[in-house]
């Protein structure tokens, strides 16, 4: 059963136990991330990240648009200092500092804010008509929440600059080709999938999904061996838990764990 909380831009949902559902709810504006609307999505992150109750969120837009980019008509008046000063940072550095593994499902175009926003993603089910891409530089300026910096590790390089440099955008299969997104569904069902994946990963004990989420999010960040060591610390620390306690004696005993998160 669906638990609705409706709001203005952002609808929340709980279509399954563990399971939290965002989605983007601007459809005049085509799902543009204006600031209020990216400020509630890093609060509900945030919020959600502190909810015993919540495993994994599902981030998902409309049946055409996923998110089309930022707001132009709020970018258009602001000068350099301006932008320096932006909030916007801040609230992209809440939302990737969740700690809780977050699925994203894409329907139609995904540009620029909208594809930094599945970026911060630790996974992404597509449709085949799904479009992304980084238009910022069609309007004189460049990615500026990861769309060049993040992208480039996603995808490569050249994959990057390609996307970066001349604006076109990218067919569902070319951003399974290049790791951008991890599954392709038919038309108006990446949600559907996105929340079976959801409903996997909250059924599974959730200190070891953060920690496999951190893990995996280092390889970003960490050369090799500190990678490694990281690994092996997130590795130690899960066998003090009561979880793997738990896993061991249910997989011994021939029955379904009972996780606790803790």
């Amino acid at each position: 059963m669906t638990d609705t909380e409706q709001g203005s831009e952002l609808l929340i949902e709980t279509p399954a136990p563990g399971v939290r559902l965002l989605r983007l709810n601007r459809p005049e504006k085509r799902n543009a991330l204006a600031t209020p609307m990216l400020a509630k999505i890093a609060h509900v992150l945030e919020a959600g990240d502190c909810d015993d109750e919540i495993r994994v969120f599902v981030i998902t837009g409309g049946d055409k648009v996923f998110a089309a980019g930022a707001d132009l008509n709020e970018m258009a008046p602001k000068s350099g200092p301006e932008a320096l000063a932006d909030v916007r940072p801040g609230l992209w550095t809440k939302i990737r500092a969740t700690r809780k593994p977050i699925a994203a499902a894409v329907e139609g175009w995904c540009l620029g804010a909208g594809n930094e926003l599945l970026l911060c993603c630790d996974l992404a089910v597509a449709s085949s008509s799904a479009k992304f891409g980084q238009p910022e530089t069609n309007l004189g300026i460049i990615p500026g929440a990861g769309g060049g910096a993040t992208l480039a590790r996603v995808v490569g390089r050249a994959r990057a600059m390609q996307m970066v440099l001349t604006g076109t955008p990218i067919s569902a299969d070319e951003a399974l080709s290049y790791g951008l997104i991890a599954e392709i569904t038919e038309p108006e069902k990446a949600t559907v999938r996105a929340i079976e994946l959801a409903k996997e990963i909250a059924a599974r004990a959730p200190l070891a999904m953060q920690q496999a989420k951190a893990v995996v999010k280092a390889a970003f960040d960490l050369p090799h061996e500190a990678h490694l060591s990281f690994e092996r610390q997130a590795f130690s620390f899960l066998f003090s838990t009561e979880d793997k306690k738990e896993g061991v004696a249910a997989f011994l005993e021939k029955r379904k764990p009972k996780w606790k998160g803790r």
